[in-house]
């Protein structure tokens, strides 16, 4: 007996399975990287920009500024480009009442002497899965951060 070489039908419509599989996954686990990569570029932005303020404060000994926008959705250092946030991230601000805006702009400011109006800003990642709140210590300026637990 001779056999043609070739791929039965079956095992064709197996791969064209696997494919359409592949394909209908593939966009979700796209959204889904793309999403944690924007979250973790803000929270290393923002920890890098408040810690910027911080040692721009000590060094020059004057106020520094550091505004989250809550309304426009941004934040940055005062005197510097603001950066946007991902439509994916909810964002929430404590800080001190007179750091407040009307306009929805919440601020954590530096001192010349090391210290802050302190805050924390929360970071929550869509669907509430988890986040990471960055805390800004009022006597010393010290910038940490800690995990969100969904």
């Amino acid at each position: 007996m001779r056999r043609d070489g070739g791929f039965t039908l079956v095992e064709l419509l197996v791969v064209f399975a696997i494919m359409a599989l592949l394909i209908g996954i593939t966009p979700i686990a796209y959204q889904k990287m793309r999403d944690t990569a924007q979250y973790r570029d803000v929270v290393r932005t923002m920890v890098s920009e408040l810690r910027a303020a911080r040692q721009q404060a000590a060094s020059t000994h004057a106020e520094t500024r550091f505004s989250v926008n809550l309304q426009q959705r941004s934040y940055g250092l005062q005197g510097r480009s603001e950066h946007p946030l991902p439509e994916s991230l909810t964002v929430r601000a404590t800080v001190a009442g007179t750091e407040l805006s009307a306009e929805g702009v919440a601020a954590i400011r530096f001192l010349a002497d090391g210290g802050a109006t302190g805050g924390s800003i929360d970071l929550v990642r869509s669907g509430g899965s988890g986040g990471v709140r960055l805390q800004v210590d009022w006597l010393s300026g010290r910038v940490s951060q800690e995990a969100l637990l969904p």
